[in-house]
């Protein structure tokens, strides 16, 4: 809808007010910024989970470490698969508010289902990774993904797909960038979305055919004797005893990769003083030794990126998943 420009001087002038930079919180004579009341730190999604467990996490590092002058509070605000709390950054538009984000921010704005996507609020810094896995019942005929995307090429409807993300999220996608990189017809792929927590029961009864899921999810069937792993999403096998037996995709020659990255966002116009405060105080906490303790419990790859490299990364990432969601009539835009 065309928007009237027509507005009385005193709306002009708050309209030109509300554009500017925020000032909250403090400059020094060397011109560095400190925020002055404790950080709103949100995770867009209800406790548990990881939006929820990194932030925490993260917040946890930096307390006990004194990396802040403020503390780090994280608030829960859930709804619309993350676009509740980016409203509610966007419109606020202060530098004691920020929030942990990943591959959603990408998919629910590309999807049409928010107004707000990455580039809407200033990356910070990106912190982890985690990776996928494709994984079918133990006793299933395929042992490779190239097996199993070669009966995909052939008829992809004979295969069904399941995941907890809803179709056009990420555990639907990052199988379609692979069967899509294996040259399958991915408008033809029969995903399942189970958002009850019944995608592995699904799988190990027989009911369909491969669990798009987390590396640690399907590890922990795998390791039951309950499941096998045809392939990870990470660029390269992972550290670990059990973990470094798991294949990539590349190396089964499928030229595709996908990582479950969080990272953490700030409101849409922050200075470069208060960009500069927060990504030092995440950086330090990236190479503490704590939350290198961390990182190593959850399973989680170090993959630090200040922001200019992060902001480089989500773009790249978002030219590739707008392409895949087009091809697919998920396209928003």
């Amino acid at each position: 809808m065309k928007k009237s420009w027509l507005l009385p001087l005193g709306c002009t002038v708050l309209l030109g007010a509300c554009s500017m930079p925020v000032q909250h919180g403090s400059v020094d004579a060397s011109g560095n910024w400190k925020p002055d009341r404790p950080i709103e730190f949100i995770a867009p999604a209800a406790a548990g989970g990881g939006w929820d467990t990194t932030a925490r996490m993260l917040s946890k590092t930096i307390d006990e470490n004194d990396l802040a002058n403020q503390s780090f509070g994280v608030v829960n605000k859930p709804g619309g698969g993350g676009a509740v709390a980016w409203a509610y950054i966007h419109k606020r538009n202060d530098p004691h508010n920020i929030f942990i984000g990943s591959p959603p921010l990408h998919f629910v704005e590309l999807a049409g289902q928010s107004q707000y996507g990455y580039k809407d609020f200033t990356p910070i810094a990106n912190l982890i990774a985690d990776y996928g896995a494709f994984a079918v019942r133990d006793d299933a005929k395929w042992d490779t993904l190239d097996e199993l995307f070669a009966d995909m090429r052939e008829d992809p409807s004979q295969v069904t797909t399941i995941g907890v993300s809803s179709p056009g999220s990420m555990d639907h996608m990052q199988f379609i960038l692979f069967a899509q990189a294996a040259g399958v017809d991915i408008a033809k792929i029969r995903y399942v979305s189970d958002q009850d927590g019944g995608a592995m029961t699904s799988v190990l009864n027989g009911s369909v055919d491969v669990i798009s899921t987390g590396v640690s999810e399907a590890a922990e069937q795998a390791r039951a004797g309950k499941m096998k792993i045809l392939g990870i999403t990470a660029p390269e096998r992972l550290e670990g005893d059990y973990l470094s037996t798991l294949p990539t995709g590349i190396e089964q020659g499928i030229d595709a990769e996908f990582v479950v990255w969080r990272g953490v966002f700030g409101p849409p116009d922050m200075t470069d003083e208060q960009l500069a405060y927060y990504e030092d105080v995440f950086e330090q906490a990236s190479l503490s030794d704590s939350f290198a303790e961390v990182r190593e419990a959850y399973g989680w790859d170090e993959l630090y990126m200040g922001h200019e490299a992060f902001k480089e990364f989500l773009d790249e990432q978002s030219v590739d998943l707008q392409a895949a969601l087009d091809e697919l009539g998920f396209g928003g835009n």
